[in-house]
């Protein structure tokens, strides 16, 4: 999954726009931006109780995808999938699924 940290004095949508240019080459059109919600979960690889917090939007992008930077492939994942993805991107795959977002 794409994403990353906000940088000092960054706001979530300033990060969004630059992490998704890093690691997919697109540009996210901001006026197009939703958000989705705040998902917090147990950090996969890390000591229990350490949690990783993910806040998700939306949004339409210009260009054409491209791994990029950390990322190796591009794949796109259903609902079926949510077996291949780990803590936290599980309870967005939920939520996404019960808002009719993920088939």
């Amino acid at each position: 999954m794409p994403g990353g940290k906000r940088e000092l004095g960054e706001t979530d949508e300033q990060a969004l726009i630059r992490e998704i240019y890093e690691e997919l080459s697109v540009t996210i059109d901001k006026s197009t931006l939703s958000f989705i919600g705040i998902f917090e979960a147990q950090a996969h690889g890390q000591p229990e109780g350490v949690l990783v917090k993910m806040t998700c939007y939306s949004g339409g992008y210009n260009g054409i995808l491209k791994a990029n930077s950390e990322i190796e492939a591009i794949k796109w994942f259903g609902y079926s999938d949510k077996d291949q993805v780990v803590g936290v991107d599980k309870l967005i795959f939920d939520y996404l699924k019960q808002n009719k977002s993920l088939h």
